[in-house]
């Protein structure tokens, strides 16, 4: 994902509206992966 953004981001001309939802979809990607290694780790013990 961060290969096409870059690509995106050095294209000419560059398509901002493209760049803008590429990089929103990155940082969804992001969050969710987050979201699933909190899920995966246990909580620490009172």
């Amino acid at each position: 994902m961060n290969a096409l953004v870059d690509m995106a981001a050095h294209a000419v001309p560059v398509d901002e509206l493209m760049l803008r939802r590429l990089k929103k979809r990155r940082l969804h990607l992001r969050d969710q992966i987050s979201q699933l290694v909190q899920s995966l780790d246990p909580p620490q013990p009172a």
